[in-house]
């Protein structure tokens, strides 16, 4: 029986792309322990609320985090994504530009 863990998939998945922005699908669901169907849903879950942005580069994809966005459960709505990946060690780099919401500022 496999034991418990702090993060959820989805805050590994992120995790993991905001240290390596360049990996793909299979190596992210490989460093993870999930399938590469559940990553790539993972992948689209962030996508589609704004927290990363790909970019195709070749025939790869680059992943940017945008790290101003909250997290997502209302114990912690007032701590950024960001700063919460820099408790793991993330080193930020870029920022997304994009438009997530009317009630969000551009970053």
């Amino acid at each position: 029986m496999p034991g418990w863990t702090f993060l959820t998939n989805h805050a590994l998945v992120l995790s993991v792309i905001a240290k390596h922005p360049r990996i793909t699908g299979r190596e992210l669901s490989m460093s993870v322990g999930i399938t590469e169907r559940a990553t790539r849903k993972i992948i689209a879950d962030l996508e589609v609320e704004g927290y990363i942005a790909k970019k195709k580069v070749g025939r790869r994809i680059k992943y940017r985090i945008n790290p101003d966005l909250p997290m997502r459960h209302e114990t912690y709505q007032d701590t950024a994504i960001g700063d919460f990946l820099k408790a793991l060690d993330w080193k930020s780099g870029k920022r997304v530009r994009t438009m997530v919401s009317n009630s969000r500022a551009q970053v």
